[in-house]
């Protein structure tokens, strides 16, 4: 009988919470710079290569190391010993052969499909229940990996070496109702593991799919001062809005420090250059001065006996170029901003009370990593907090403070233009909901009450509170 496990989504969508409107707003009208999403850097491109273009503020002379780091970023790192030696090392387990494989023209990546040999842009993250001997592990890693197959399942392997298994999703559906009548369909994954290699997973193993987020505006959120994130929190919910936003501490693999966390579902990495570490080696098997070490697991033998690219296989050089062109993706600007339409979109938006957790606005820092992203006003629509969302979107998979219940709320800018540049518009973070108003509809927990108000618009409400999104 085949393995079977379900778990649940984060959104990539606003978490419609309690309801709220800022009396400030003039929704009559669009607020002046609102259509410049990352400030400066806002680039003017709306193809399908709008997430791929650099800040419309990096100098031309910065434009070269911007292609270098673009360069690693797309072309395939191949297995060892190669004549390519700045890229081999691949695996010898990995999930892709490069980080344009999962974040397909710096997009969101998608469910994988039923048919799929592998599942790349959808990954499945691994771990087991902690327990008092494991305080180092969690201290360091912020969970306990799965005895056999690590942190992450890699579905692919080099020539020699068996590929850990092969995941896909089910579904099984159910229907919402809207107080007018109209219904939505829902579909609710159910995650199925097949030919593991290396024998049988922990009893009590805990998973987590997710799929590839889009890049766009990584240094913009890195460069928002931590005490505007933190002024935001409200762990005991003093305010009693039934919102509470708490931050994830994580450690700091270059300091060693427990810091705060902003990238991942779970706000589970503190810099874009320790994400960028994580991705190079648990989905491509690559080492680096911050994740040295080999992929390949105790009992993997094959996988340990097969050469390496050198020790690290991506140097600092590298891993740097790297950082910097996914620091300085531009934000494509927003559309529509003084339309009718969107504009009422916003009200209900703001009604709702979405924009108490995707805030809408922050100033980056003076100090920023690059000067081009200091002191701009951005719109992210994200307060990096983490929220518990409910059982019903629960994955009980702890990772560092965040619960198995709470999720990092992901930022909405360039959310209306997934259709263009990744071709669907598979939300949340295992890609269940095939549409905005499907990912809206997923929501609970903190924003069950929020949800219910969504439920009570009519057809042209939801139709405004779609264009909003759509414009972002």
């Amino acid at each position: 009988m085949r393995p079977l496990w379900s778990f649940a989504p984060i959104l990539a969508l606003p978490f419609l919470l309690v309801a709220c409107e800022r009396s400030d707003l003039d929704f009559t009208r669009a607020e002046p710079g609102e259509s410049l999403s990352g400030g400066e850097t806002t680039v003017m491109k709306f193809d399908q290569n709008a997430f791929s273009m650099p800040s419309a503020n990096l100098a031309p002379t910065r434009r070269l190391d911007f292609s270098v780091g673009n360069s690693f970023f797309r072309n395939p790192w191949v297995m060892a010993p190669a004549s390519t030696t700045a890229r081999d090392g691949l695996g010898p387990l990995f999930n892709t052969n490069a980080c344009q494989g999962c974040h397909i023209k710096d997009g969101r990546g998608h469910p994988a499909a039923a048919d799929a040999s592998n599942a790349v842009s959808m990954l499945v993250r691994l771990s087991i229940p902690a327990s008092a001997e494991h305080a180092q592990l969690l201290k360091e890693r912020g969970v306990v990996p799965e005895p056999t197959y690590g942190g992450q399942l890699q579905d692919m392997a080099i020539p020699g070496v068996a590929p850990e298994g092969r995941v896909r999703l089910d579904y099984r559906t159910h229907r919402v109702t809207f107080a007018d009548g109209h219904s939505v369909e829902l579909q609710a994954p159910e995650l199925v593991v097949t030919n593991l290699a290396y024998g049988p997973l922990h009893a009590q193993t805990l998973f987590s799919v997710r799929i590839a987020p889009p890049m766009i505006g990584l240094g913009l959120l890195e460069a928002i001062p931590e005490s505007a994130i933190l002024a935001n929190a409200d762990p005991e919910d003093a305010n009693g809005d039934g919102i509470y936003g708490r931050p994830n501490r994580v450690h700091d693999h270059r300091t060693g420090e427990t810091v705060l966390g902003r990238f991942g579902w779970k706000a589970g990495q503190p810099s874009l250059r320790q994400q960028n570490a994580d991705a190079f080696f648990n989905d491509m098997g690559l080492s680096t001065s911050l994740f040295p070490g080999s992929v390949c697991g105790a009992r993997q033998r094959e996988c340990l006996a097969m050469p390496d690219g050198g020790s690290p296989e991506v140097s600092d050089n590298i891993l740097d170029l790297v950082t910097f062109y996914t620091r300085n993706l531009g934000v494509p600007a927003r559309r529509n901003v003084d339309a009718p339409a969107v504009l009422a979109g916003k009200r209900l938006f703001h009604q709702a009370g979405c924009a108490s957790c995707h805030i809408p606005q922050f100033t980056t820092a003076a100090d920023a990593a690059e000067p081009e992203l200091a002191s701009q006003v951005i719109r992210p629509y994200t307060d990096l907090l983490l929220h518990d969302m409910g059982e019903g979107l629960a994955d009980h998979r702890p990772e560092f403070e965040a619960s198995g219940r709470e999720w990092r709320t992901p930022p909405l800018w360039g959310i209306g233009l997934t259709q263009r540049v990744s071709g669907h518009t598979r939300l949340l973070h295992d890609g269940r909901a095939r549409n905005l108003l499907e990912a809206i509809l997923w929501h609970s927990g903190e924003a069950e009450a929020a949800k219910r108000t969504v439920l009570t618009f009519d057809q042209d409400q939801r139709e405004a509170l779609l264009a909003f999104l759509e414009s972002l």
